[in-house]
């Protein structure tokens, strides 16, 4: 498969090298991007997908090879000259000064001065840049108070704003609705149109076979090819992706267990969160799915389950006792452990090794007088390492270093090693690739058939069909129905979901 880009040649690379320690993320990578393209970066986790985008936008430098940006070789490349060339970076964590409102956001580093004194002209500028794209965010507003589609078209906005003519998007959907992903294309497609190049690095291959003019899939830090996107199929990517044909997205779903006492019970529960009136069950060996929105409840109720949050009314009981008012620590010993949906935020400190990130959730059970022992530490980590295929299988270099899906790797690791009588996922699949993907699939399948209760939280509604026994519907705070994934379809459940009668609760 071959591509036909017609643009002008913006940036190339030639022979482009880049290693972490040991680890060589870019080899011998060779590439071109032009004018007036969407231009998309796909692999597994780890690939070298992000780091390619990075060099193009300097902020990692070559260790060897040539960065060559309108016909010229680079002698020095860094962010600064980057965008002096006009190439700027949108990162999966978007760089925003969160109290700075919108406009200063835009403007920040490129403010214009007069005799050493900042011209009051910030509102202008704003209004005349927003009528090119029509975004229409208020220039006033503080960015905290943003969602994340708007505070990424803030960091549109500053690209924009120094004449970016190639913008690099690293993983801009991850954390967004299908509707914002959908603007999001819409906003790539009209940058393209504009003479830009969007380079866009993404997991999500529907989004980019719907969006892309070209594609190049990457492998263990390789080019392997470059090909028109409207000359390839979902298949054919990942296939090129992995290096072999890839099996069934899902593994075979677990034989339900036996009737058996709920372990996890939930009733009525309500929080001031949002939480309003929820209740399920859960038993051992069962993996029980809630099915809802962004913004229905479902990550909220299941901090109230853990710990994190208050509850204000309604019955908790885990393993025949009542659970309300523990605390996370408490639930770690008894074995009710949380994977958060914010892996940075919530559970993983980056800049210690996979080790230590590993062994945090369950320290106190690998100690003798206070003392951990490391030996035990380190073979615990090192077989969690490799049974879920932690690449680079090096334990102890920071798991900052690490790819998105090998870090949500590392993060499950955390809580397999606390040993769970009941685990609770919250979008365990949010930012890996399809590889990874069917690697923490076959967990949860396997910690189900091992006795443990699984709770499942995602946004994409397939994996809860595709794995659980049972699933709740969830909409504005509250459970209201039941259904057995194997007996119903995608599209009934989002009918249900978008058709909520309200009052209608749970028969749990």
């Amino acid at each position: 498969m071959q591509d036909s880009a017609t643009g002008p040649v913006l940036v190339e690379l030639r022979g482009v090298d880049k290693r972490f320690g040991a680890t060589q993320a870019l080899d011998d990578v060779s590439l071109e991007v032009r004018g007036g393209e969407i231009h998309a970066f796909v692999g597994e986790n780890g690939a070298g997908k992000s780091t390619l985008g990075k060099v193009i936008a300097g902020v990692y430098a070559a260790d060897r090879g040539d960065v060559v940006v309108d016909g010229a070789p680079v002698d020095r490349w860094n962010p600064g000259i980057a965008q002096r060339r006009g190439i700027a970076m949108i990162a999966q964590e978007l760089a925003l000064v969160p109290d700075l409102t919108v406009g200063q956001n835009v403007f920040l580093g490129a403010e214009e001065h007069r005799f050493g004194i900042e011209r009051r002209n910030l509102a202008e500028r704003f209004a005349a840049l927003d009528a090119q794209v029509g975004f229409g965010l208020d220039p006033g507003e503080k960015v905290r108070d943003l969602r994340i589609a708007d505070q990424q078209k803030v960091e549109i906005l500053r690209a924009l704003a120094r004449d970016a003519r190639i913008i690099v998007m690293d993983e801009p959907t991850s954390s967004l609705t299908a509707h914002e992903m959908a603007q999001l294309e819409d906003l790539m497609r009209m940058l393209r149109d504009r003479g830009c190049c969007v380079i866009y690095v993404s997991h999500f291959l529907d989004s980019v076979l719907g969006v892309a003019d070209r594609i190049t899939v990457m492998r263990d830090g390789r080019r392997i090819e470059t090909v028109d996107a409207a000359a390839v199929s979902k298949h054919d990517l990942v296939t090129s992706m992995l290096g072999r044909e890839m099996e069934q997205a899902y593994p075979e779903r677990p034989p339900a267990p036996a009737a058996a006492e709920p372990i996890l019970s939930v009733r009525g529960l309500r929080t001031g969160t949002g939480v309003e009136r929820m209740s399920f069950d859960v038993r051992p060996g069962e993996i029980v799915g809630l099915l809802g929105l962004v913004g229905s409840g479902r990550t909220e109720c299941l901090r109230a389950v853990f710990g994190l949050d208050a509850i204000l009314a309604g019955e908790v009981r885990f393993d025949g006792r009542d659970w309300a008012g523990r605390s996370p620590r408490h639930s770690i010993e008894a074995g009710l452990v949380l994977v958060s949906e914010d892996r940075h935020k919530d559970g993983l400190v980056l800049q210690r090794s996979v080790r230590e990130n590993i062994a945090l959730a369950s320290l106190p059970a690998r100690a003798r007088g206070g003392v951990v022992e490391r030996g035990i530490e380190r073979r615990t980590a090192q077989e969690l390492a490799e049974s879920l295929e932690i690449r680079p299988p090096d334990i102890e270099l920071p798991v900052g270093w690490f790819s998105g899906g090998n870090q949500q790797k590392a993060l499950l690791g955390k809580a397999l090693a606390a040993r769970p009588r009941l685990i609770i996922l919250d979008e365990p699949t949010r930012g890996v690739d399809v590889g990874a993907k069917r690697t923490i699939y076959e967990l949860i399948a396997r910690l189900a058939s091992e006795g443990i209760g699984v709770l499942l939280i995602s946004s994409e509604h397939e994996e809860i069909m595709e794995l659980a026994h049972r699933a709740y519907l969830v909409s504005d705070g509250q459970t209201f129905g039941e259904i057995v994934p194997e007996q119903t379809t995608v599209e009934d459940v989002l009918f249900r979901l978008f058709h909520v009668t309200t009052g209608e609760e749970t028969a749990a």
